[in-house]
């Protein structure tokens, strides 16, 4: 089964010999290698590149270090990297002629040296790299400064809902709630039961991802992190900051756990993009909020996988849903704030603030959206787009809701429309 994740491959053929590292990145088991080595690789080939000019190599693959003379089993009991010397000369050997090279390389934090490595081969004309790499640091903001300011990142998400549908053997009703449930690491699109799929996220999300990220930071256990997703988990779509997580510790967990670990933690779990910030936006100040902020999963099916699949709340499972989607897109996205005065009752000003869920900007675009899952009345519509009416600005205002329907305007030009039918159209938002 192939599943066509054209969004990415656009983003690098756009990035082709502009002479940066092309640096992939991602949570575990979202996809990258296969991107990089399956389909871009054939879309190279599509174009008439020939295969002598494509070198692949994987450096976790026993197969591929055997090429270099390197035995991956004297490399883990050694817990040593790939000697950096080695992969040089066989790079060397494979360079024939001045025809542009594309060197598509996995796993590159395994290799010695790999920064040097990578700057010494940008500084050649006929070289374009492209990488991928589990190392927190590698994976993080960091990348920039690791490359001497010449890492291009293209940050790949688990499969969209359009992505998963595209292979999906149901209904697109069906579809999204499987998607809601079980989110869209690509391995769960390939499987045919609830017990694989729950089985297999219950797995990664303790056995991997928790493994990974305090082994990484060499903590000296699990227990609190474990206990911090588990909290975050509860709370996606949720306004949040250290010091209320640190309360929450106190009260539910009887722990002593203190703000600034907590928020350190955090920086963890982001950095290993098992969870994204979406900060507060001042709309009319124009300024950014640094708390409270919310907390959003990458991938719902493992944020219920931690809590077993027992709290499937569709209200915030959904918005978790919008918040990736736009982001898929290629969005920056903040929450909306919006603060005015208003008289009460007694005739008294008074200070008030509304909220938008979604602040999607990307150069000159934005949009404001709200995600509602359900609109039963006019008092709930009215409570839904009260925010819009305080922006005072002319950008287009959105309102998604669960029930499948149409895209349709009100008199105030609002639009409203279906979770499935934004979600399936790379387009809905110009509509």
């Amino acid at each position: 089964m192939e599943i066509k994740r054209d969004v990415y491959l656009d983003r690098l053929v756009a990035r082709k010999q502009n002479g940066f590292i092309k640096v992939i990145t991602g949570i575990r088991r979202c996809g990258k290698s296969y991107l990089m080595n399956k389909i871009f690789y054939n879309y190279l080939l599509s174009e008439g590149i020939d295969k002598d000019h494509i070198i692949k190599f994987a450096f976790d693959s026993a197969e591929d270090l055997l090429l270099i003379d390197e035995d991956i089993i004297e490399i883990n009991e050694k817990n040593r990297k790939v000697n950096p010397k080695k992969f040089m000369k066989y790079i060397s050997g494979k360079i024939e002629d001045d025809s542009v090279y594309y060197l598509l390389l996995d796993e590159v934090q395994l290799l010695g040296s790999f920064e040097a490595v990578l700057n010494g081969y940008l500084r050649k004309d006929n070289f374009d790299i492209y990488v991928t790499g589990s190392n927190s640091k590698f994976l993080s903001s960091d990348i920039l400064t690791e490359f001497e300011g010449r890492g291009d990142e293209v940050h790949v998400l688990p499969l969209s809902f359009s992505e998963f549908y595209s292979v999906y053997e149901g209904t697109k009703e069906e579809a999204f709630d499987d998607y809601m449930v079980y989110g869209g690491l690509p391995a769960i699109a390939s499987m045919k039961t609830n017990e694989q799929k729950s089985n297999y996220l219950i797995t990664q999300m303790n056995n991997v991802y928790i493994k990974d990220i305090v082994a990484r930071n060499n903590l000296n256990s699990n227990q609190d992190i474990s206990e911090l997703v588990d909290i975050l988990s509860s709370g996606i779509s949720t306004l949040t900051n250290p010091r209320k997580l640190e309360n929450t510790f106190k009260s539910s967990k009887n722990s002593t756990l203190c703000a600034s670990t907590i928020d350190k933690y955090i920086g963890y779990l982001k950095n290993s993009f098992l969870i994204s910030k979406a900060e507060r936006y001042d709309i009319k100040g124009k300024k950014y909020i640094s708390t409270p902020y919310k907390l959003y999963f990458e991938d719902t099916g493992l944020r219920n996988a931690r809590l077993n699949f027992r709290q499937i709340e569709e209200t915030h499972l959904m918005e978790n849903i919008i918040y990736n989607e736009l982001r898929y897109r290629g969005y920056n996205v903040d929450v909306g704030v919006i603060e005015f005065r208003e008289k009460n009752d007694d005739g008294k000003e008074i200070r008030k603030q509304v909220e938008i869920d979604f602040v999607a900007n990307q150069g000159s675009k934005r949009y404001y959206v709200q995600s509602a899952y359900a609109i039963p009345n006019n008092e709930k519509w009215e409570q839904e787009t009260r925010p819009f009416d305080k922006t005072n600005d002319s950008f287009k205002k959105i309102v998604i809701v669960e029930k499948s329907m149409k895209p349709r305007r009100d008199e105030k030009g609002y639009l409203m429309m279906g979770v499935k039918e934004f979600l399936l159209d790379l387009n809905s938002l110009e509509i």
